[in-house]
């Protein structure tokens, strides 16, 4: 049997197998309260190794998407408290992803409808989703951000510190830090989105600055063993680029390396698109990490199948390898890779919004 079948442990998690559920925005947690249908949705999933929550905003600023849940109420708190209960209590292990959107917002999402922040005042060619009048919901352009003050950027810093508490607090086993897909974290580390003349810009040196202040502060409050991010060198998605990923997330994993991270989550190619985007050496980036002295665990994400994950896993190249949209149609997908079982169909149409049609109502095997 393949080792992608076999127990292993990131970090202090102990795991049933190598196979993670990635993160998936699904906007069904409205008010940013975790509910009953998303309890059912993450415990239908629990036979994952490690299932890495959807997109969890660390404050109300952070919000980028209607009805995405968040870690800056007591009542979401105590809703993730009954989504970690069920999957634990299923036999599963959770981690969620805290996730600041930076520019990739509306104002209708902000407080008081105010502009999203980011590292420059430069709008995103991208679109994000919100609610209509009638509760439907429909994806708009992105409205133009304004660009954080450098005294601003502490009060950032917190908010992931309190952040991971909070999941901390929440049940959660730990948390993935976002760093990926043209968030925040990111947006500060591409040249196209940031255009900053202070200590967070320019220079390479300066624009991992924030991911690392952030990872640090991360780690103080909840330990390193709790601790992971996620990364997405070549990505285009919300509209960043960089005219040199190498030697940005070389940078990023020789400094990442420093800590005891329990795993380090990448993505390889465009996010849910073409894995050969731009050309990268995804072998360098690893041995690159391993080589400044990082241990944590190296999980790989983009357009893995069944006989992909196991040549990756079984080669050594990945410790664990995590799949997306195949979770969402699959509940049982660990055992239809261990059985190479046919998949169940996507339904594209319920991917965002709605109710329990598309999330919590797909079948596992007899």
């Amino acid at each position: 049997m393949s080792k992608l079948f076999e127990p292993t442990s990131v970090g202090g998690i102990p795991l049933s197998n190598r196979i993670a559920m990635a993160p998936l925005t699904r906007n069904r947690s409205p008010g940013a309260v975790p509910n009953d249908l998303n309890i059912e949705y993450y415990r239908q999933r629990a036979t994952a190794g490690l299932i890495i929550s959807e997109g969890t905003a660390i404050t109300h600023q952070a919000q980028g998407y209607a009805d995405v849940p968040g870690l800056y109420k007591s009542e979401a708190i105590e809703g993730w408290k009954k989504v970690t209960d069920a999957v634990h209590q299923a036999g599963g292990k959770i981690v969620t992803q805290i996730w600041h959107v930076g520019r990739i917002s509306h104002t209708s999402l902000q407080p008081e409808n105010g502009k999203p922040v980011a590292p420059s005042s430069i709008a995103a060619k991208s679109k994000t989703y919100v609610l209509n009048a009638d509760g439907s919901g429909a994806f708009v352009e992105t409205s133009e951000p304004r660009a954080l003050e450098t005294a601003e950027l502490p009060g950032i810093i917190e908010d992931y510190r309190k952040a991971a508490r909070a999941a901390v607090e929440a049940g959660f086993d730990g948390v993935e830090i976002h760093a990926a897909n043209g968030y925040l974290l990111e947006q500060f580390m591409r040249t196209n989105s940031n255009q900053r003349t202070d200590e967070y810009g320019g220079s390479i040196e300066n624009r991992i600055r924030l991911t690392l202040e952030v990872v640090e502060a991360v780690i103080k409050e909840i330990g390193a063993d709790k601790t992971g991010i996620r990364i997405s060198p070549t990505t285009p998605a919300n509209d960043v680029s960089d005219p040199d990923p190498k030697a940005v997330y070389t940078a990023l994993v020789e400094a990442l390396a420093k800590h005891d991270l329990a795993f380090v989550h990448v993505i390889e190619g465009a996010t849910g698109g073409p894995r050969d985007v731009l050309p990268f050496d995804w072998k360098a980036l690893k041995a690159a990490y391993r080589h400044a002295g990082g241990k944590g665990a190296w999980i790989v994400n983009n357009g893995y199948d069944r006989a992909s994950a196991i040549e990756a896993v079984d080669s050594g190249y990945a410790d664990l390898v995590a799949f997306g949209r195949p979770f969402i149609a699959n509940p049982d997908l660990v055992r239809r890779l261990k059985e190479n079982a046919a998949l169940n169909p996507l339904d594209q149409a319920t991917l965002y919004g709605g109710g329990a049609q598309g999330y919590t109502s797909y079948p596992a095997l007899a």
